[in-house]
């Protein structure tokens, strides 16, 4: 078969008639001298009506942007314009041919808007959580005045009760404590997610900071009788370069939902360097100068009942769970999704393991030293 009889006998413009996109020819000055079917749909008018228009008669800048285009090998996206002034956006691709631009042109309208109302979405949450973070001793401030007023009551500092009304009373105070305890987890996460958290990075020894965090929960693990065990023998170099407050705050939620799901046995804490490939499969942050001794591994094991398949699902997502109707669910995914996007954050990566009637492990990855973070 001879090609080049069966090349020379195809006509361009009959290939550009029939592509999917719209397709100008615009010659040099900015005239437009050809349009397809397709330009002639997506501007809502004929192909003989827009050949001899000036292509920034419909395309914003159109000329300027079809020569960036060509000379940056890119595409464009910019505002385009129908014959009748009705605006959409358009993604446009050009090259150059003797002294003529072959332009090709998508419409992007519903894909801008897509990703403008994601753009203001994402914005106005960040905003929202602000607002909800500056406002905590607003929001937080009557609920601890109805607590410290009803237990006053129950003290008797108000005078004598019957015991009527100090059944009501008990109730009072036990569902403001717990209304306190849920803000307190709302706006912790609140936080978590807004433009206020920046990471404060200075060194301070790891294993002090998981002791502390353990004696603040000691009322409660004497109450359950658990017991706390240590393993730091793989943990060689216990001072590490990170945010100690945000570590504490990760902690304490992990560590609060293991005895939340623990009422006989113990929890387990342990540290150790995880191997590399654990930290690539887990989705933590990597630079060229991390290592093994560049992070560290927490994990946190109990023997509790452990999460069902279904509990797990969404267990670091708050939003997730907001149709589960479940408090005990959305305020153990509040804490969850707190430490889950702390992490984030700073790099690191949390998940977990669980099975029913086997306890839980949860497994926290930290990057922990100062080189590393700068890379970040």
């Amino acid at each position: 078969m001879n090609f080049t009889n069966l090349f020379s006998s195809i006509n361009p413009k009959e290939v550009i008639k029939n592509l999917p996109d719209a397709v100008f020819v615009v010659d040099l000055d900015g005239r437009i001298v050809w349009a397809n079917d397709k330009a002639a749909v997506i501007f809502e008018s004929k192909a003989r009506d827009l050949k001899g228009l000036n292509f920034d008669e419909i395309v914003a800048n159109g000329l300027f942007l079809a020569e960036k285009s060509y000379s940056k090998r890119n595409s464009v996206v910019t505002g385009a314009f129908t014959i009748e002034g009705k605006e959409f956006f358009i993604e446009m691709n050009a090259k150059k041919y003797v002294e003529q631009y072959f332009i090709t042109i998508r419409d992007v309208t519903a894909m801008t808007n897509v990703l403008t109302i994601a753009e203001r979405t994402g914005r106005l949450n960040k905003e929202k959580n602000v607002m909800f973070a500056k406002l905590s001793n607003e929001i937080k401030s009557p609920i601890q005045s109805i607590i410290g007023f009803s237990q006053a009551l129950l003290d008797g500092l108000g005078g004598e009760i019957n015991e009527k009304q100090n059944k009501y009373v008990k109730i009072i105070n036990k569902n403001s404590t717990e209304l306190l305890y849920f803000m307190d987890k709302f706006l912790e996460f609140a936080r978590a997610e807004s433009s206020l958290f920046h990471c404060e990075n200075q060194i301070f020894d790891l294993v002090n900071t998981i002791q502390t965090v353990v004696r603040n929960n000691e009322n409660v693990l004497n109450q359950k009788g658990l017991n706390v065990g240590y393993d730091f023998e793989e943990f060689t170099k216990r001072a590490i370069y990170s945010d100690e407050n945000a570590v504490k705050i990760i902690l304490q939620n992990v560590i609060e939902t293991s005895i939340k799901l623990t009422d006989v046995g113990s929890i387990t804490i342990k540290v150790k360097y995880p191997d590399m490939d654990l930290v690539e499969r887990c989705g933590a942050k990597i630079t060229k100068a991390s290592n093994s001794l560049s992070y560290v591994e927490i994990t946190v094991s109990d023997t509790g009942m452990g999460l069902a398949e279904s509990e797990q699902e969404g267990i670091f997502e708050p939003y997730t769970q907001l149709d589960k109707n479940r408090k005990k669910t959305i305020v153990r995914s509040l804490s969850l999704g707190t430490a889950y996007t702390l992490l984030k954050r700073m790099g690191g990566a949390i998940w977990v393991n669980s099975e029913v009637m086997k306890g839980s492990t949860f497994h926290i990855i930290l990057p922990v030293e100062k080189e590393i973070q700068t890379e970040m």
